[in-house]
């Protein structure tokens, strides 16, 4: 199993930048595939984007795409998600979630998640 702790969530005015990191403890961080969700109030959970293994291949949704970058740093066992010139529709609270094989674009068969942060950006 892996456990899952994100950090870095916050309150941003629109067109500001954050970046949330999703710390993972336990089996081998190297071996998951990891993900991005996004939830905001009244609605359904949103895939934003995953990276593989190594981090050498990553989706990004259409929503976020040209806005944020997925990375990893399997020698820290943390996955990263930079968010930039963000809008208010990105105010939600953003989870991630780990698997061991990927799919790109599939947001299905994640096994494990962390709590959430939440971001909040303001207009």
């Amino acid at each position: 199993q892996v456990q899952l702790v994100e950090s870095g969530g916050g309150s941003v005015q629109a067109g500001g930048s954050l970046r949330l990191s999703c710390a993972a403890s336990g089996r081998t961080f190297s071996s998951y595939v990891m993900g991005w969700f996004r939830q905001a109030p009244g609605k359904e959970r949103e895939f934003v984007g995953t990276i593989n293994w190594s981090g050498s291949r990553t989706y990004i949704g259409d929503s976020v795409k040209g806005r944020i970058t997925i990375s990893r740093d399997n020698a820290k066992n943390t996955a990263y998600l930079q968010m930039n010139s963000l809008k208010p529709e990105d105010t939600a609270v953003y989870y991630c979630a780990a698997k061991t094989s990927y799919s790109g674009s599939d947001p299905g068969g994640y096994s494990y998640w962390g709590q959430g942060t939440q971001v909040t950006v303001s207009s």
